[in-house]
């Protein structure tokens, strides 16, 4: 096991630098670029000319587009990333790791909790409609699974929008705290403050439960009726087994074992946000600061978000191959 893990971790920095390089040209290559974008408008009323964009380009390191500039570009970049140096945010104008580290954990506490809803809801409904296959029940699960697969995540939390905020009431649709509420700093205070911030990340959770389960749910239902035509559920019925067992201690602990590739995707997401969601709901999660970042050509910024994202991915993936093989002792890691 010691040395597959140190075989992958080998294999990753490949992995990963063959990622950054894809990712720097990408971000490189766009039509625009921080410059261009941050000083439009003064361009185009004359306030200064193309020389001044051109010099500030430079001062930026991002004047030269040619292959030896990316190059030259790219090797500066991985040279600072060596000693631990992320680069200063254009737009954000800090750290790309203080930015990071500062406002991941709104994304991750939505994250967090959305996933725990996500396989409470998902796993019971989809082994629920493998076990009652071509009932109602069946079929309503079918029906909600392609609802959360089909619907956009804009369009649906807008549609949470307009029912739960606009028209009733209940749940702000925006920020984290209301701006009219100021929040002592004593226990009561605080207290006060929190739920708040729990009131607004109500519909943000809601939206991403509802738009995530459905794939899980089908993910697990298909799952479980495969284990259920398998040889030794028949064997485990032909004894005389109770349905029940038979599917939660025979079938069960099989439906799961698939499952647990999803493991690699789950770290990433955790803590990479939720870009689309964050930006509907404003908040200022590490996904909205990403989306806004890339909308600006702030490079450092997205070639440090995009690495660590990279990096989490990697994590996941070595994890999942772990848990995979100890899930189900026929399989065994490789040397």
């Amino acid at each position: 096991m010691f040395k597959y893990i140190i075989k992958r971790l080998f294999i990753s920095i490949f992995v990963l630098l063959g990622v950054s390089v894809i990712i720097y040209t990408l971000v490189r290559l766009m039509p625009n670029d921080y410059v261009d974008i941050k000083f439009s408008q003064q361009l185009a009323s004359g306030a200064i000319n193309q020389d001044d964009i051109d010099r500030f380009k430079e001062l930026y390191g991002i004047g030269d587009k040619s292959f030896k500039g990316l190059l030259e570009g790219y090797f500066k970049w991985l040279g600072n990333l060596c000693t631990g140096n992320l680069g200063k945010s254009f737009k954000y104008n800090t750290s790309v790791s203080k930015v990071i580290s500062d406002n991941m954990w709104i994304s991750f506490a939505i994250a967090v909790i959305a996933t725990i809803l996500q396989f409470i809801i998902a796993i019971p409904l989809g082994v629920s409609s493998a076990t009652h296959q071509y009932s109602v029940r069946d079929y309503m699960v079918t029906i909600f699974t392609m609802i959360g697969i089909s619907l956009p995540t804009y369009f649906f939390a807008a549609i949470v929008i307009k029912i739960f905020s606009a028209n009733l009431g209940w749940f702000p649709s925006n920020g984290l705290i209301y701006a009219s509420k100021s929040y002592t700093d004593d226990f009561a205070g605080q207290m006060a403050k929190f739920g708040d911030v729990v009131h607004h990340l109500v519909l943000p959770i809601f939206v991403s439960v509802i738009l995530s389960i459905g794939g899980l749910m089908r993910y697990t239902r298909t799952n479980t009726l495969e284990v259920l035509n398998a040889d030794y559920i028949r064997t485990a019925r032909a004894k005389g087994l109770s349905e029940n067992k038979v599917i939660y201690r025979h079938a069960f602990r099989n439906t799961m074992i698939p499952l647990v590739t999803m493991f690699a995707g789950i770290i990433p997401s955790l803590f990479g946000g939720m870009m689309i969601t964050e930006q509907v709901f404003g908040i200022d999660g590490i996904g909205r600061l990403a989306y806004n970042a890339l909308k600006e050509g702030d490079i450092p910024f997205v070639m440090g978000y995009n690495m660590f994202l990279a990096v989490l991915t990697v994590i996941g993936t070595l994890l999942s191959d772990i848990m995979y093989s100890i899930v189900d002792p026929r399989v065994k890691i490789g040397k």
